[in-house]
This record gives structure tokens, C-alpha cells and sequence, in this order.
């Protein structure tokens, strides 16, 4: 079975959705999600309403004195703390159904003793983008969805909802497994700043190009990654994989696919390499 595909990219690299992917319905973006946190992040200290550098403790009365972790280590996985949140998991195929607002708190209020690495580190953590969008939101005292649409979409010209957690049903590509169920997690709750969101490839793309190529909304943020001469980010759900990533010579490209992830990554780098240098914009 051939996987559902949407390539798109600047000069060199030819535009294509097959094999049941459709660029203009919603499909999920995992840990790309991070990347809106991120962002909202970064303009939120240029406004001075939320400093890069404020101690967690100062946004979160729950969390206790002493840790060391500002949002900035949140924002780019040195908190120290563990990839996964603590406590019980999901069940089998949904790691993140029993992450509720309830087992939340409890994180916050055991903070100083989930470190897994050293403050400074760098350690991948959903949990720590978990706890970085409930900061952003307890400073701003605007819902996850309200912050991307005010510090991302608005300002790109984009309409409020465009990236979003609840897509219309109607609207929306759902990866199945054999028997046609849906194979989605739960990510509507606190896990959502870590990789909740849903947007079109189509305009994920265009916000790609807007942050990474043309920089409207200033320096990139800190969660983007950095490889030789590239800027990019991944993410991975249970159905959905995709990869968004600029080289900084212009060159960029948005690859999402439905169903296993494994060989996303591998795919988008090596079309990203093979695109001719001398046609980047």
C-alpha cells in the first residue's frame, strides 16, 4: 500500500499530493506544534509581556522555588526534564489520554524532583512544551488557541483557526489503520502546546516560508533546530509525520505523509539536498 503524500517546496522541488493526501484539508503536526509555541514565545518577550528568561516559577504559583528552569530552557529542551510526562500512561495507542489538567498540577507541584538530565542540557521534552504553553497561558490569561491566533496567524495575515486543535470534521484527514479506525491520540488536553494542533499543509507551508525564508515575525524561535546551514523541525503522531525545514540559502520544503513515520525525515532531507542550490529564491 502506497503512503498518502504532500510535497511541497520552493524552486527545484515540483509540488504534489497523492495517494489520498489533499494539501487543503487539516491533517495533524505533531511536534510542529512546538514550533507555534515557540514563536508565541519569542514575540511575547519582544513585547515585554513574558521575558525569555523569567523563572518558571515567577508565571506557575505551583511550581517550586528553586529549579532553576526559566521559559527559555523550556523552549529549548535543557529544563532537564523527562521527555514524557510522569504517571500513569494511556492506554495502548493513546500515550496521552490520562495527561489531564488534574495530573498537570501534580507535575508542577513535584517539579524540582522529575529532572532527568542537568540544567543546561539538552534533553528533547514534550513535557516541558506541555508545561510551557499552561506558562504562556497563565501570563497572558489567553486559552493555547487565542495565543497562536493573536502572536502567529493574525500577524501573518492568516485567519484565526487556520492552525488549530479542532479541525472541521469535514475538513479534516484522518489516518486509519487496516479496518479504517482512526489512529489518532489524544492531544486536545495539556499535552496540546507539545503537539496537539492541526493545519493544512498548504498553510503550513506558507507560515514556513513566512518564519523560516522571510522572516516576518523576526529571528526564528529557539525551538527550531539547527543543522548545517538549515533551520527545521519534525513531528509525528500515531498516523501523521511531517517535516518542515529552510536552508539558508532560501531553499525549503513541507513534507507531510499519513502512516508510519519511519523514513519521513530520511525523505525530506534528501529531496532538500537534491534541490538545485542556484534556483533557491
Amino acid at each position: 500500500m502506497r503512503t498518502p503524500t504532500c510535497l511541497l517546496g520552493g524552486p527545484g522541488i515540483r509540488d504534489r499530493a497523492g495517494h489520498g493526501h489533499d494539501a487543503d484539508r487539516f491533517v495533524e503536526i505533531g511536534s510542529l506544534t512546538k514550533v507555534f509555541t515557540g514563536t508565541v514565545l519569542t514575540r511575547l518577550d519582544r513585547e515585554g509581556l513574558v521575558g525569555l528568561d523569567a523563572p518558571l516559577e515567577d508565571c506557575l504559583d505551583e511550581v517550586p522555588r528553586g529549579t532553576g528552569i526559566t521559559l527559555r530552557h523550556l523552549a529549548g529542551h535543557t529544563s532537564g526534564l523527562p521527555r514524557l510526562p510522569a504517571g500513569p500512561t494511556g492506554p495502548p495507542g493513546d500515550p496521552y489520554a490520562h495527561f489531564t489538567e488534574a495530573v498537570l498540577r501534580e507535575t508542577l507541584h513535584d517539579l524540582d524532583r522529575l529532572a532527568t538530565g542537568r540544567l543546561g542540557e539538552e534533553l528533547y521534552s514534550n513535557l516541558g512544551y506541555a508545561i510551557l504553553g499552561h506558562a504562556l497561558g497563565a501570563a497572558t490569561g489567553l486559552s493555547y488557541q487565542d495565543l497562536v491566533d493573536a502572536y502567529v496567524l493574525r500577524p501573518l495575515g492568516l485567519e484565526a483557526g487556520a492552525v488549530t486543535a479542532v479541525p472541521p470534521q469535514d475538513r479534516r484527514l484522518v489516518p486509519t489503520d487496516l479496518f479504517g479506525r482512526p489512529r489518532l491520540w489524544t492531544l486536545t488536553g495539556p499535552i496540546l502546546p507539545s503537539g496537539g494542533l492541526w493545519t493544512t499543509s498548504r498553510t503550513m507551508a506558507d507560515i514556513l516560508v513566512a518564519l523560516l525564508v522571510d522572516r516576518r515575525l523576526g529571528p526564528p524561535a529557539p525551538t527550531w533546530r539547527r543543522g548545517p546551514s538549515v533551520l527545521w523541525h519534525n513531528g509525528a503522531t500515531r498516523g501523521s509525520s511531517v517535516v518542515a525545514a529552510a536552508r539558508d540559502d532560501g531553499r525549503w520544503i513541507l513534507l507531510h505523509r499519513l502512516g508510519r513515520p519511519a523514513g519521513t525525515d530520511r525523505l525530506a532531507k534528501r529531496i532538500l539536498a537534491a534541490a538545485p542550490p542556484g534556483d533557491a529564491g
